[in-house]
């Protein structure tokens, strides 16, 4: 019996040898996954490329967002800067009718005397001629002086025209270019208080206004262009009440 566990002991040593000799494989606790530390370390090295990739693509996605937004400020200050030219430029246009008016005004004055016969005979035509003639005096015979008494005529036997809104406003800017505001400020006032649906009110404020300020009367100056902002905010007349507004100093 003995002989007999000898020779298995004999037997099982050189197995039992070789599985001591042999390396328990690493398990990573974390992940249950096996392997060697190389396996390990380039694992953690995927990883990390992996991150540091991450990371530099939404750095370049920053990147090219904040450069969108320089490029859309940037578009919006020209934007701007060329709004603020348009509107300069077409301030200094109606500063230029209103002066060219005013020496058309003279120069007719000085060179073409008054037809008062002309302008009484306004009254055996139609409504519709009695306007056209006035225009005509305005906008073919450049006989301004003559224009005012036609106008006038018209607006006393038609009162309640069609025409009625724009002949105020003619006869309202033929005054004003004369430099008799006062009359021209109540031919402008037709229109404002009279007319409340016709085009040419904004404008009319916006003349009211400047009358105003050649008067020195700020404050309502800056009443009548503030109405205008209010009333008719995307007309051309409030682009120009914005910008008188502005140069008013208080």
């Amino acid at each position: 019996m003995k002989i007999r566990l000898i020779a298995a002991a004999t037997l099982l040593l050189p197995f039992c040898a070789a599985t001591a000799a042999t390396p328990a494989p690493v398990q990573d606790l974390g992940t249950g996954v096996t392997g060697s530390d190389s396996d390990r370390i380039a694992r953690l090295e995927r990883i990390i490329k992996a991150r540091q990739e991450a990371e530099i693509d939404m750095q370049r996605r920053l990147d090219a967002l904040q450069q969108e937004v320089l490029d859309l400020h940037g578009t919006t200050e020209q934007q701007n800067y060329q709004i603020n030219q348009m509107l300069q430029r077409q301030r200094q246009l109606y500063d230029e009718i209103s002066k060219l008016s005013s020496q058309q005004t003279s120069n007719v004055a000085n060179a073409v005397p008054a037809q008062p016969a002309a302008a009484s005979s306004g009254s055996s035509l139609s409504e519709t001629d009695s306007y056209q003639r006035a225009v005509d005096l305005v906008l073919k015979a450049r006989q301004y002086d003559a224009a005012i008494p036609a106008f006038k005529e018209f607006i006393s036997q038609y009162p309640n025209s069609g025409f009625a809104d724009n002949a105020n406003y003619w006869l309202g800017q033929l005054l004003y270019n004369k430099g008799d505001y006062v009359q021209a400020k109540t031919a402008f006032e037709n229109v404002v208080n009279n007319f409340k649906a016709s085009d040419k009110r904004p404008d009319s404020l916006v003349k009211l206004g400047l009358i105003a300020e050649k008067n020195n009367d700020k404050a309502t100056a800056k009443s009548r262009y503030q109405q205008v902002v209010k009333e008719y905010a995307n007309s051309a007349a409030a682009s120009i009440a914005k910008q008188q507004l502005a140069a008013i100093k208080p």
